[in-house]
């Protein structure tokens, strides 16, 4: 006969199925809402075995639960779109943070645990409390409540490495002898939030997709490690997921930026910073809304480029709009998403499915590159670094090297700005100069809809 503890795993395994059908799903646009989905139900079920566990102190974890779908449905319907960045920031943060409070409550009730365990709250406790602090600044970065500028000091990357091998070295001592160094277990958590902040504070606001991807991550392999702490198996293979797809996020994000690994792990980024960029020359040239229409208006060939600019505006509807009339004009219209435009991984692709943009109509950097020579029109919506030419050509450009979308080699250049301000890395942008770019100032989603209305209207 089947017992309640075989009964348990069994869930906790089609949970686990449930948990990597959904992750795979979530690779695809078209399958990414079913995958959520998926993985929401094999939340669902890890919870209700749990619950299922005996001894369960039922009345908190009610408690819990309740208190946390009121504050998830609240995040959830009343954050704007242009703050999604700042609560996974968040979200990232309160997960590290809710497995280095596992491992404390670990420690606490059973300081003579075996080694297994006391190595497995010490990384618990590290990794969440990194987690943790790195997520609270990059949080303040994206909501612009900080300076989103590099954080530099002489001796940085030595600073970071003593504290990190104090950690491992408090670390073996707390091991060693986990009921004497209490104390010392405090220490160490301390130091581990010094530490996440130290990790986060020299990384620039061009490079938050690539921290956003890392901390994830982190908050992956915190889980894992709790769930070594507790002997949860469904929480160990649950943070293995989120801990593995995190990294492969991040060096896809890296890619991107044409970072190494190594110099997102150890707060290299941002390093260029402090050199002198070339001075961008030029006459900008100014367009109304009734002019850029008789330009799109004979364009075969349109390519829109969002960035964080849209979002702020919301924007996404109209774009959506604009691009069904020049489609019915006899246009060709796709949408370039470079990997790390607006402020978090997929930031672009969310925003435009809500706008039910056709998923067939999206196109990655690299082949929208490939056919950029032969487009009529780019229209450059609140980007500016994926789109900067001087990430090709100026060496002392703190993007120099970053693969971008080279809208400046299409025929004209509809760039909407509010203003000549430099964008969210501070970096001053020569396309804006250039011979085929014209300028719309003004409010993104007030100028596209010019835009529309003079089709609407001819």
């Amino acid at each position: 006969m089947t017992d309640l503890k075989d009964i348990i795993d069994i869930i906790y395994i089609v949970a686990a199925v449930l948990f990597i059908v959904g992750l795979k799903m979530l690779g695809s646009q078209v399958s990414a809402r079913r995958g959520n989905m998926i993985s929401s139900v094999g939340m669902l079920l890890a919870i209700v075995a749990t619950l299922m566990v005996k001894g369960m102190s039922f009345q908190w974890i009610i408690v819990g639960m309740i208190a946390g779908s009121i504050i998830g449905a609240w995040a959830a319907y009343a954050v704007k779109m242009t703050a999604m960045p700042e609560m996974v920031g968040l979200f990232n943060g309160f997960g590290g943070l809710a497995s280095l409070l596992v491992g404390w409550a670990e420690y606490e009730a059973r300081p003579d645990s075996p080694v297994v365990t006391l190595v497995s709250i010490f990384l618990t406790i590290l990794i969440g409390a990194v987690t943790f602090s790195g997520s609270m600044i990059a949080y303040a970065k994206l909501a612009e409540k900080i300076s989103s500028k590099p954080v530099l000091y002489v001796g940085q990357k030595l600073i970071n490495a003593l504290i990190l091998g104090v950690i491992f070295s408090l670390g073996i001592w707390f091991v060693v002898a986990p009921l004497e160094t209490y104390y010392i277990f405090l220490g160490l958590m301390a130091l581990a939030l010094i530490l996440g902040v130290l990790l986060v504070i020299p990384i620039g606001g061009a490079d938050m997709p690539v921290v956003i991807s890392l901390l994830n991550s982190y908050s992956g392999l915190a889980a894992c490690a709790a769930g070594f702490v507790i002997l949860n198996k469904v929480l160990i293979v649950a943070g293995c997921l989120v801990g593995a797809s995190g990294i492969i996020l991040t060096q896809i994000m890296c890619k991107a930026m044409n970072r190494s690994l190594a110099n997102v792990l150890f707060g290299g980024m941002g390093a260029t910073a402090g050199k002198t960029a070339e001075k961008a020359e030029g006459e900008v040239k100014a367009l109304n809304a009734q002019d850029a229409y008789y330009i799109l208006e004979a364009a075969r060939s349109v390519v829109f480029v969002p960035g964080y600019g849209m979002a702020v505006a919301q924007a996404q509807h109209v774009v959506r709009e604009l691009g069904h009339l020049l489609e019915d004009n006899g246009a060709e219209v796709r949408y370039a998403i470079h990997p790390v435009a607006g402020r978090m991984p997929g930031h672009m692709n969310v925003l435009l499915a809500e706008a039910d943009v056709p998923y067939e109509q999206l196109v990655e950097m690299e082949p929208a590159n490939s056919i950029m020579p032969t487009v009529d029109v780019a229209i450059v919506i609140g980007a500016n670094d994926v789109v900067n030419p001087a990430a090709r050509t100026d060496e002392a450009s703190p993007i120099y090297g970053m693969p971008i979308i080279n809208v400046d080699e299409a025929k004209t250049v509809f760039v909407l700005k509010r203003s000549m301000a430099s964008g969210f890395a501070g970096i001053e942008n020569p396309l804006f100069y250039l011979d085929n770019t014209r300028m719309l100032f003004g409010d993104a989603k007030a100028t596209v809809q010019a835009l529309v209305n003079e089709f609407k209207s001819s």
